[in-house]
């Protein structure tokens, strides 16, 4: 049974500043008989983290560049005073900021491979976390499934793909399941051709038509990777293997994923695309809070309408199978190979097509090894970045 009323969440948000961040405190803002913020961090967005300080006024706070962390913290101490936060720094910080006694949650929103140690660390202080970062699971879904589990806690999908999943499943027998569908937009370039990509820039690939998000999510994206690693990451989640993960190409981005049960019956999850919806549900699960979207017109929408992927033009959604079907440090070797490339990209030091080409020649000449600690994943991790690293200065 669900409990008979909500409690005041206290919260924790890695990555306040980024995109999935300044969402769950428009939330938390909203709904502060809810929710109280106590602990925010953040990479270098000083300015902003001064503003969501002086707004939330959590007990900690934490900025993964020591630079940063030391202009906050001298802020802090000739601008505030009975509310003065304490200050931490560097990934230790951020770790210790995820860890906090106070808070009940944590909002797991860093991007890339730098989420995974501070979410570990909110997990073995038995916080229940709202999980927007993906590559947590990509790289160590076996470690971090067996620490949740130990702990006790609870992982609520974030990714508005995955809490669409995670909604349409509630309570259901996942042996009735059939397949589960991700729904993607196609992002900027859906109908190209390879041709056609050759010459895209990345002010071209950051024009989502549909979802302000971040920059390298932006362009992940646009090349499916984004998609990819959804699929590993609904993998870990639900337990499903890839061929019971389909997606499905969805311009509208109405329905956000869908559930094919054995009898051919279909549930599927639907609401204007806003980051705000999946976040919200995690923030008061297992009860829901008013007013959080925009309603849903569908007379107004009109038609929706359904694409099969093209992987031979948009071959990242592939690796990401292959990736996931090899196993072990595989995963962990596409995201490192692609958080490189789409860095690179974003400087414009390479071209888009760049990205799964040299994301194939990386996964191709890795030798997969087990996964099964902390040190074998950041070894392949340091490994793949190394390889782009040192194939890009072969290619220049």
């Amino acid at each position: 049974m669900k409990p008979s009323r909500q409690i005041m969440k206290k919260v924790t948000i890695l990555g306040s500043t980024g995109s999935i961040g300044r969402s769950a405190l428009k939330v938390i803002g909203a709904n502060r008989d809810k929710f109280s913020v106590v602990g925010l961090t953040a990479n270098t967005a000083t300015d902003l983290l001064k503003r969501q300080i002086i707004d939330f006024k959590p007990k900690l706070v934490a900025m993964a560049d020591s630079g940063c962390a030391k202009n906050l913290r001298e802020w802090v101490s000739t601008t505030l005073n009975g509310t003065a936060p304490e200050v931490l720094s560097g990934s230790e910080g951020v770790c210790e900021t995820a860890s906090s006694d106070e808070a009940h949650m944590v909002i797991s929103s860093i991007v890339g491979a730098s989420g995974l140690k501070p979410t570990l660390a909110a997990i073995k202080a038995g916080k229940d976390i709202g999980l927007a970062n993906k590559e947590t699971l990509v790289m160590a879904g076996d470690i971090v499934k067996k620490e949740a589990l130990k702990a006790g806690v609870k992982i609520l999908p974030v990714d508005s793909e995955h809490n669409a999943i995670f909604q349409c499943l509630e309570g259901r027998a996942l042996n009735e399941v059939y397949r589960i569908i991700l729904t993607a937009s196609g992002g900027p370039f859906l109908g190209f051709t390879w041709e056609q990509l050759k010459n895209v820039t990345v002010k071209d690939a950051l024009k989502h038509p549909n979802w302000s998000m971040g920059s390298k999510i932006t362009v992940d994206s646009a090349t499916l990777m984004n998609k990819g690693l959804e699929v590993i990451e609904a993998y870990h989640l639900f337990g499903f293997t890839s061929d019971k993960i389909e997606v499905l190409i969805h311009p509208q981005s109405i329905i956000h994923s869908m559930v094919e049960f054995i009898d051919g019956e279909m549930l599927a999850q639907l609401s204007v695309p806003d980051m705000k919806g999946p976040i919200a549900h995690a923030l008061a699960f297992p009860f829901r809070v008013k007013g959080v979207l925009k309603r849903c017109s569908l007379a107004d929408i009109g038609a929706l309408t359904f694409i099969k992927p093209d992987t031979t033009t948009f071959p990242c959604l592939r690796y990401a199978y292959d990736a996931l079907d090899a196993g072990g440090t595989m995963p962990v070797v596409l995201n490192a190979a692609n958080e490189e490339l789409v860095g690179l990209f974003l400087k414009e030091y390479i071209k888009f097509n760049d990205i799964p080409v040299i994301i194939d020649y990386i996964m191709q000449r890795h030798n997969t090894m087990k996964a099964d600690s902390l040190e074998e994943i950041f070894f392949a991790d340091n490994w793949a970045r190394e390889a782009v690293r040192d194939r890009i200065k072969k290619v220049k």
